[in-house]
């Protein structure tokens, strides 16, 4: 879809995904610079911006972290770059100081902040709702409904940026983010925006008295989104009834209505400045409303501000919405939920639902990849702790190792807070063990993750020589979010080849213990775990091995791997089912009907590591590249 973001064909109509529509809108706001740390569900957005950076004239990176992005785009802005900052919900909480001291000295070029939030976190810790960030930092705040939506306000909102000098934020969800529909293009500029030389008194400082002009630019911020061409109203003049809708609400809302045959009698507010709200415009439709539903992803943040509104002018109106039980207060919305919600406020009854499937369907957890070399980490950390005189601590990080919390890593977490804070928690908990905690510590983290935000902790870890185990488990790519380039891989978002940061060197020089091991090879390195926790002080373990997705894409042989059946004695071998309840590989399975082992060809990659821990040693490799 490259082609789409470049192609010079203004009123075309594209079909596009919303991550590519906001590709095409930067590209048509000619920005200078982009960045961005990887998260779904907005990952794809710099992925795109950096395979076409250099023949729009523009720069992208992948960033180390959010933190680092962020304030390399206000770095940018000082010479009048418009500039792209691209996270998720977590990502923007990051971002925190940075966002809040950037709000207060404001910008000098254009900059805009997406972020994507994960309604239901389906691919997420939490489903962390974005808005309230913008309503702490004092920052405006806009959300698309539909993909052209998407596409049409990121350049209005570098208008915004540059002409009230501050920071804008654009709020997509997941709907929003992977949904497609058709966007007519815009027309491309001849060049980006154009630099300007800093000035001698050029200033981005942030000081306590700059806080008075910012709520001042806030207030007219307000009053130009009375004015929003994105708000939008339809309905009775003076509606009784009244829905109020942000994002993808005003979709479900408008299907719901149309079902219901209700949009003569109840009015449909859709709110695309979501702060500052349009006080004027909201309380236009507020009065003379009896009763009100609040359609919003994800927290009652609109719900509770239209209450103060209301009450602010003292109309008397019955609310519904997230926060009184009309709706769900956690998860995503859906037409279904939104048809009920509708139908109870326009009085109606909903149609009747086609009927599925009487089965219901199986609910699994989540599991590693088949040939994943985390299963075979957290296999060989959870023996070697079972040897251990009092049971280890496992204090777990985000990436895709965060399933060790379940049955795919035979649950051996104790404890996950959240990005980087892993090494953090082991660091505290080590330094007990001369206090009296008789416990080994270990902690892990991904080589994204290493880059992103262990390494402060490193530092104190290290400084304070705190005895714990940090695990690195290298798979040469940040396999979470689509294997975006790190300062780990030696390429960048626009495709350069540069030297690679080591993980190796970078901990020996801060004068850490460092061992490197192979979690395929088996028996070394459990030997190597058993014998690093009986060390005392910090020491560092290298796991390295590839992602076994990014193995395959880089085409390695085939290796084939199945179960002697001669040699595999089912229930009698005492493995107790190791294939499918221990193991968990979803190459491996187990057949009840023959209580024998069996290996799926088409899940199985051939990674060969179930025959190095078969008990009975009923499973064979053939030919290929054997790990």
């Amino acid at each position: 879809m490259e082609w789409t973001m470049t192609l010079d064909a203004p009123g075309k109509v594209c079909l596009m995904q919303g991550n590519e529509a906001v590709v095409r809108g930067a590209v048509e706001a000619g920005i200078n610079f982009a960045a961005s740390y990887p998260g779904s569900p907005s990952s794809q957005i710099l992925g795109m911006l950096g395979k076409i950076a250099r023949e729009r004239g523009f720069y992208a990176q992948w960033a180390t972290n959010e933190v680092c992005a962020l304030e390399a785009c206000i770095g940018t802005s000082l010479a009048n770059a418009r500039s792209i900052c691209i996270v998720k919900q977590n990502g923007l909480l990051c971002t925190a100081d940075a966002l809040h001291c950037g709000a207060q000295h404001g910008v000098k070029g254009g900059l805009v902040i997406v972020t994507s939030d994960d309604p239901s976190a389906h691919s997420s810790t939490n489903e962390f709702d974005s808005r309230f960030m913008a309503m702490s930092a004092d920052l405006p705040m806009l959300e698309p409904t539909t993909m052209q939506e998407a596409k049409d306000m990121v350049p209005y909102a570098f208008e915004l940026s540059e002409k009230y000098r501050q920071m804008v934020l654009l709020r997509l969800t997941t709907r929003v983010c992977h949904g497609r529909s058709n966007v007519t293009l815009g027309p491309l500029p001849e060049a980006p925006h154009p630099l300007k030389a800093v000035g001698e008194w050029d200033r981005l400082v942030c000081v306590s008295y700059r806080h008075t002009p910012m709520l001042e630019t806030l207030d007219s911020l307000q009053e130009a989104f009375e004015e929003c061409p994105y708000n939008r109203y339809a309905g009775p003049e003076a509606p009784k009834k009244l829905i109020v809708a942000g994002g993808t609400g005003r979709l479900y809302a408008e299907e719901a209505l149309h079902r219901l045959d209700a949009g003569g009698e109840v009015g449909l507010l859709s709110l695309a400045s979501l702060w500052p709200l349009p006080e004027k415009l909201i309380a236009r439709y507020l009065r003379g409303a009896e009763e009100v539903l609040i359609l919003e992803e994800v927290d009652p943040f609109l719900e509770r501000n239209l209450q103060a509104i209301a009450g602010k002018h003292g109309f008397s109106i019955r609310f519904a919405g997230r926060g009184d039980g009309a709706l769900p207060r956690v998860g995503e919305l859906t037409p279904e939920l939104v048809l009920a919600a509708v139908a109870g406020l326009a009085g109606k009854t909903p149609p009747a639902r086609k009927r599925g499937a009487e089965e219901p369907l199986l609910e699994r957890e989540l599991n590693f990849c088949a040939g994943c070399p985390h299963r075979a980490t957290f296999h060989l950390l959870r023996r070697v702790l079972r040897r251990e005189k009092n049971p280890g601590i496992v204090v777990g990080d985000i990436g895709c190792y965060i399933m060790s919390s379940q049955e795919a890593g035979h649950y051996a977490y104790q404890a996950c807070n959240c990005m980087g804070s892993g090494i953090n928690l082991a660091e505290g908990l080590g330094q007990l063990t001369a206090y009296g905690l008789d416990q080994k510590v270990v902690t892990m983290c991904g080589d994204s993750t290493f880059y992103h935000s262990i390494l402060p902790g490193l530092v104190n870890a290290r400084y304070h020589d705190s005895n714990m185990l940090l695990m690195v488990l290298d798979n040469s790519a940040t396999a979470m979010t689509g294997f975006q380039p790190h300062p780990g891989t030696g390429v960048t978002a626009m495709g350069d080849n540069v030297a690679p940061m080591e993980i190796r060197p970078i901990c020996e020089a801060m004068g850490c213990k460092v061992a490197e091991a192979d979690p395929f090879d088996v028996d070394a390195t459990e030997a190597l775990m058993a014998r690093l926790l009986q060390e005392p002080g910090l020491k560092v373990l290298i796991l390295r091995q590839p992602c076994a997705t990014l193995k395959s894409k880089q085409g390695r042989a085939k290796v084939r791997v199945r179960v002697d059946q001669d040699k595999c004695f089912g229930d009698g071998c005492g493995c107790d089912k190791f294939c499918s309840r221990v193991w968990g590989c979803p190459g491996n399975s187990w057949d009840f009907t023959k209580n024998k082992a069996v290996i799926d060809p088409v899940s199985c990659v051939g990674c060969g590591v179930c025959a190095k821990l078969c008990p009975a040693g009923a499973i064979v490799v053939e030919g290929g590249d054997e790990a």
